[in-house]
């Protein structure tokens, strides 16, 4: 099956969201931690968050013990199509869905919320461990300036 062409629309880079694309307000007091949907809950990982927009497969809600699906915080369809979990994309991906996310406030918000709270660990179904959304989204709310 042929791949479809490495093109996806991106979200213009002008006015309030230019500068500091992706960028929640306010900011986490406690770690925001990564891990994979796949691996046991530790006692310590506090809001468990998937941020994946599709359930991964073979997990129940039960053994993923999540605190919210945030399926809004995840990267489009087209974007997740796109990037494919190519690193040779991983930083181009990065820069698109930054931008996605300056265009969805709400969702980032809930996130820095719950990490103002407790401690906050955001779950991914990906076999890559460090390249997928759930990276970005630690890093920039990691990264937030008090």
């Amino acid at each position: 099956m042929p791949r479809l062409p490495r093109t996806v629309p991106q979200a213009p880079h002008t006015g309030a969201h230019a500068q500091g694309a992706g960028r929640p307000h306010g900011a986490p007091r406690y770690p925001v931690r990564v891990r994979r949907v796949y691996d046991p809950a530790l006692p310590d990982d506090g809001a468990r968050v998937l941020v994946d927009r599709l359930w991964p497969r073979g997990v129940s809600k039960e053994r993923a013990h999540l605190t919210l699906w945030l399926k809004e915080v995840a990267p489009s369809t087209a974007l997740r199509q796109w990037f494919g979990h190519d690193p040779a994309l991983w930083d181009d991906f990065q820069q698109r869905y930054r931008a996605e996310l300056a265009q969805n406030p709400d969702a980032l918000n809930q996130l820095v919320s719950l990490a103002q709270h407790g401690p906050l660990t955001l779950l991914f179904g990906a076999k890559d461990t460090t390249h997928n959304e759930a990276i970005v989204l630690a890093d920039i709310l990691n990264n937030t300036a008090h």
